[in-house]
């Protein structure tokens, strides 16, 4: 398949889509949870660089592949090819941002980013203008199309798990690899033939070499490169507008009284968003027995016999149904204050978890952790202040060993 490419450009090509997708997806992860962003922003900031990064790596891939010496490239289809990729990949991403996301919409929004994706790359080979015509393999074409379709799920499945750090690292090496695979099995079912054998593929329009575009190419590498270093800088850490409590607030546990000392509530702080569980010091105020929820097509009530946590993320929370973190527009406090104290109780300044559903407990380091049952079952920090209480309301003697 990279008989006669040059092997350091292919590596630099699989190089530029790893970095363009790590770049992009991690940029577009942040537009659920960086509440005080901009949302257009952070989503045109993501297709732009997601578009670069696919469309650089094909014609990096273009500038190692045996083309004919006397071949140039078509100014206005390889404008179009860009363009294209970018609006395809800002129409997935636009469509998997709002609401929760079905797998039917996943799915719709991954075939059309993946022919979005193959189209580009076609248009962009027609774009060669010179003394052959150009023949296509149909089976690798259908096997490329696939590749494609598979690398757009992929990547959007990457952008709704919003993973950071290795794991983001990893599933973007996996992703550039993808869509470099799409191209290069596109390329290998690509024959250069004489013209007399076909139609010369040569159009009128302005034309560019390929000198020029080994200019433009690096250029686009650079922006890519740079962009990836900016998004490594790591962000100032901004105090969440959620009246939450610090661990450095939390009193320790009366054990005449069972309750925790409250810090005091500030001057700005709505009396109802500082409600511990209960509304206790408050007038009585019932639980709720559903909760709001985002959904793909509003907002969907679930009750909360199917809650296992509830997580803050800034002015909104995060409840975890024991399959996937669903959206809440409630505050953490608020949430606090409208569930009922018997079932649910706060385990740390940013998280609620469900008592009937707690299935282990350990210690881990200074706090301890719990495990919450479901089909997907996860863990939930306990900070040290809430230890022996969270032990009082399991239901374990005061003094027993936590499992390590």
């Amino acid at each position: 398949m990279f008989a006669g490419h040059d092997p350091f450009l292919v590596a630099l090509s699989v190089a530029v889509a790893i970095l363009g997708g790590y770049t992009g997806f991690g940029i577009a992860g942040r537009i659920r949870t960086a509440p005080r962003a901009n949302p257009r922003l952070l989503l045109t900031g993501a297709a732009a660089f997601l578009a670069i990064g696919i469309w650089t790596m094909h014609f990096v891939g273009m500038l190692a592949a045996p083309i004919p010496a006397d071949a140039s490239y078509l100014v206005l289809p390889t404008v179009i090819s860009f363009l294209l990729c970018a609006l395809v990949v800002g129409i997935s991403l636009f469509f998997v941002s709002i609401g929760t996301p079905s797998r039917t919409r996943v799915s719709a929004s991954a075939l059309l980013l993946g022919l979005g994706i193959a189209s580009m790359h076609y248009v962009g080979i027609h774009g060669l203008s010179g003394n052959f015509a150009i023949e296509h393999d149909y089976a690798m074409l259908v096997l490329s199309l696939a590749i494609a379709v598979a690398a757009a799920y992929g990547g959007l499945k990457i952008y709704l798990a919003r993973q950071s750090g290795l794991l983001l690292a990893l599933s973007a090496m996996a992703f550039g690899v993808a869509v470099s695979g799409m191209h290069y099995t596109a390329m290998h079912g690509m024959h250069f033939v004489p013209a007399a054998t076909g139609h010369r593929h040569e159009f009128g329009g302005l034309v560019a070499s390929p000198q020029l575009l080994s200019l433009v190419v690096a250029l686009l590498c650079f922006v890519i490169a740079a962009g990836f270093l900016l998004f490594l800088v790591p962000e100032q850490r901004q105090r969440s507008a959620t009246p939450d409590y610090d661990e450095a607030d939390i009193g320790t546990v009366d054990p005449l009284a069972g309750l925790e000392d409250r810090p005091a509530r500030r001057a700005d702080q709505p009396a109802s968003r500082a409600q511990p569980l209960g509304g206790i010091g408050q007038p009585k105020t019932m639980p709720v027995s559903r909760v709001p929820v985002s959904s793909a097509d509003g907002t969907l009530l679930i009750d909360i016999s199917e809650i296992r946590s509830i997580r803050a993320d800034a002015h909104y929370t995060l409840i975890h149904d024991g399959q996937r973190e669903r959206m809440c527009p409630w505050s953490i406090s608020e949430a606090e204050a409208r569930l009922d104290p018997a079932l649910f109780t706060r385990v740390h300044r940013s998280h609620i978890i469900a008592l009937p559903h707690v299935s282990f407990m350990r210690k881990e380091g200074d706090g301890a952790i719990v495990e919450l049952d479901g089909p997907v079952a996860h863990v939930v920090p306990v900070s040290r202040a809430k230890i022996a209480e969270l032990k009082a309301r399991l239901g374990l003697a005061r003094g027993a060993a936590m499992r390590q």
